[in-house]
C-alpha cells in the first residue's frame, strides 16, 4: 500500500506570456518542489499556437531537474512537421509527451494529417517506438464533441489500442463520474492508469467560465454556493480547499493511481490541499 506522503502528484503550467509571468512562475514551481511532482506537463496553444514557450518551458523545467512532459497537439500538421518537432525535443532530453488532437479554431475543420489524437499515437509509436511516454486524455464526463458516452469511450479505447502509456482525465468534481469511467475502461480490457485532474478552485467567475467552454460539470449545489458568495475571495477559497481536498481523499483511498493538479500557474492551493492530505 503507498503511504499517503509517497502518494505521487504531477503539475501542468501554461507558458506565460510576459517576462514577468515567466519570473513567477518560477517563483511558483521553486514553491511546489516541496512537494516533488513526478512530472510536471505544459500546455500548447490551438494548431501549436504556442510551440516556442511550450518548448522553452519544458527545457527549463528539464534543466531544472524535474521531468517535464511537453503538450503536443496535431491540428493542422504535417507528419513531417510533427517528425521534426519531436527530434526537437527529444534533443532536449525530453521523454514525456501528453498527445492530444488539440483546440479546433473558429471555423477550422478537420485539416492537416492527423484527424484523431489516436492518428497522433500511433504515428509516435511508429517513428520513435518507445523514446517517448505517452500521456492522452481522458473526459470521465465525456468530450464536449462527443456524439454519445459509449462514442467517447471507444475514442479512448482508440488511444490507447495505438499505444498510449497512461492517461490524465480532464477536471471533475463528481468522484462518482471519474469511477464509472474507470470501470467502463477496465471492462473494455485497457489496463493503462487513469490519473483524475483537479481544478483546484479559487476563482468563481473563472471556473465556471472555463467549465462552460470545456464540458466539465460544476455540480448544482457547488455552483450556487460559489455564486452565493459573491466576491468574497477568502469564502471561496476556503469553499473550494474543503470541497477539492475531499475530492483528492476520496479519489486516493478509493484506487486513484496518483493526481495531475491543473496549476493555473499558482502554488498556494496545491500546497494547501496536499498539506491537508498529508503528502
Amino acid at each position: 500500500m503507498i503511504q499517503a506522503n509517497a502518494f505521487p502528484v504531477s503539475y501542468e503550467f501554461f507558458p506565460p506570456k510576459t517576462p514577468e509571468g515567466v519570473e513567477k512562475l518560477r517563483a511558483v514551481r521553486q514553491q511546489l518542489r516541496v512537494r516533488p511532482p513526478e512530472f510536471c506537463s505544459v500546455t500548447y496553444g490551438a494548431g501549436g499556437s504556442t510551440q516556442s514557450g511550450t518548448f522553452s518551458l519544458v527545457q527549463e523545467i528539464q534543466q531544472e531537474g524535474m521531468s517535464a512532459a511537453s503538450h503536443f497537439s496535431c491540428v493542422g500538421a504535417t507528419r513531417e512537421s510533427v517528425r521534426t518537432e519531436l527530434r526537437e525535443l527529444q534533443s532536449m532530453g525530453i521523454s514525456r509527451l501528453v498527445a492530444l488532437r488539440g483546440d479546433l479554431p473558429s471555423g477550422y475543420g478537420l485539416g492537416g494529417e492527423f484527424q484523431y489524437a489516436s492518428d497522433l499515437v500511433a504515428f509516435i509509436r511508429a517513428e520513435f517506438g518507445d523514446a517517448f511516454h505517452i500521456e492522452v486524455a481522458a473526459y470521465p464526463e465525456m468530450h464536449p464533441q462527443a456524439r454519445s458516452p459509449q462514442a467517447d469511450l471507444q475514442a479512448f479505447a482508440a488511444k490507447v489500442q495505438a499505444g498510449a502509456d497512461s492517461s490524465i482525465t480532464q477536471y471533475f468534481y463528481n468522484a462518482d463520474a471519474y469511477f464509472r469511467f474507470v470501470d467502463s475502461v477496465r471492462a473494455l480490457g485497457l489496463d493503462i492508469p487513469v490519473v483524475p485532474g483537479i481544478m483546484p478552485i479559487t476563482n468563481s467567475t473563472q471556473l465556471l467560465r472555463f467549465s462552460d467552454a470545456c464540458g466539465a460539470e460544476i455540480p448544482r449545489w457547488i455552483r450556487l454556493q460559489l455564486q452565493g458568495y459573491g466576491d468574497d475571495t477568502a469564502s471561496i477559497k476556503a469553499f473550494g480547499l474543503d470541497v477539492v481536498t475531499e475530492l483528492c481523499e476520496r479519489l486516493r483511498s478509493q484506487g486513484a493511481p496518483s493526481l495531475h493538479f491543473y496549476t493555473m500557474n499558482q502554488s498556494a492551493a496545491v500546497l494547501a490541499i496536499s498539506e491537508r492530505l498529508g503528502l
